[in-house]
């Protein structure tokens, strides 16, 4: 049997390893495979199972796998609930436009007029200070500020503002409105810090140079490029508010309601398909605010 010279052997090899070679495609279904599992098996999944348990029948004792919509009939059909969402959306409505102020105005002080980038980077640090703490002490502290015998009523009575305490600063939406503000300002500030750093800075000069007035900057080149993260930061706040029950449930003592709050109701009472069905709903709801955010702000440049 003939044998085969160096030569040939050394021709053959290169196209047994070509042959194993994978595409740029394959391997691009490879690297994101990881990632697909996590989110599958994290989110995807309990997702689903929510979905399935909002189907099931129950009573004051268990749940029955069965396939009943009486749970989204007795949500979608309650004046309670509606009355409860529309609450829930104000809250959001509330917060979000307060954050989006407040939020702007810290993040353009610290793209333009801080000009260190080290100072930004220790001033930024320290608007997350108070993540060092839980969210449950940082909104409690608000309790002896805002009491009728708190910080707020004491400095307005010592000064002969006002004859008698102010009931409203605590346990109302005023308080919820505050505390929410107080938590998830920082969500704000930082899209959109990140995205006014990207802004290039001669862009800002060369609208000052043909005679720009600081307004017309502002509202012609730096808010039109600061959409992208005011967008992300709205989703943020939004969907945080849309989940938040602890916030609604101590700063106004039980007196006001939320969609996240009547979900934990639900649990305490084991109503778990009618919880489940609350919750599909507020999901489809939340979706369709972001779909209708992505569909004004374009944030893939961002992401």
């Amino acid at each position: 049997m003939a044998t085969m010279t160096s030569s040939e052997t050394e021709q053959i090899e290169p196209r047994r390893a070509k042959s194993f070679r994978l595409s740029p495609t394959a391997i691009s279904y490879l690297q994101a495979t990881p990632l697909t599992l996590i989110l599958g098996a994290f989110l995807l999944l309990p997702i689903l199972m929510i979905a399935v348990v909002s189907f099931w029948d129950y009573d004051f004792a268990q749940m029955y796998p069965d396939f009943v919509t009486f749970n989204y009939a007795e949500t979608l059909g309650s004046w309670v609930t509606w009355k409860t969402y529309l609450n829930t959306l104000k809250f959001a409505l509330f917060v979000w436009a307060i954050t989006l102020f407040i939020g702007f105005w810290v993040a353009y002080f610290l793209a333009f007029h801080i000009r260190t980038t080290a100072m930004q980077m220790v001033l930024f640090l320290v608007c997350t200070v108070p993540f060092l703490t839980s969210n449950i002490i940082r909104m409690i502290s608000w309790i002896p500020v805002l009491g009728r015998n708190g910080l707020v009523n004491s400095t307005l009575l010592n000064a002969g503002i006002v004859p008698e305490p102010i009931e409203w600063l605590l346990y109302s939406d005023f308080a919820v409105v505050l505390a929410m503000v107080h938590l998830y300002t920082l969500f704000m500030v930082t899209p959109i810090f990140n995205t006014l750093m990207r802004i290039d800075k001669s862009l800002v000069e060369a609208a000052r140079d043909a005679g720009a007035s600081g307004w017309q900057i502002l509202t012609n080149v730096i808010l039109p490029l600061a959409k992208p993260g005011m967008a992300i930061g709205t989703i943020f706040v939004v969907t945080l508010v849309m989940a938040d029950f602890s916030t609604v449930q101590v700063m106004s003592g039980g007196q006001s309601a939320s969609v996240a709050l009547m979900m934990k109701n639900q649990m305490s009472l084991l109503q778990y398909p009618a919880a489940a069905a609350n919750a599909v709903v507020l999901l489809v709801f939340v979706l369709l605010m972001v779909a209708a955010i992505l569909r004004i702000v374009d944030i893939r440049k961002e992401l």
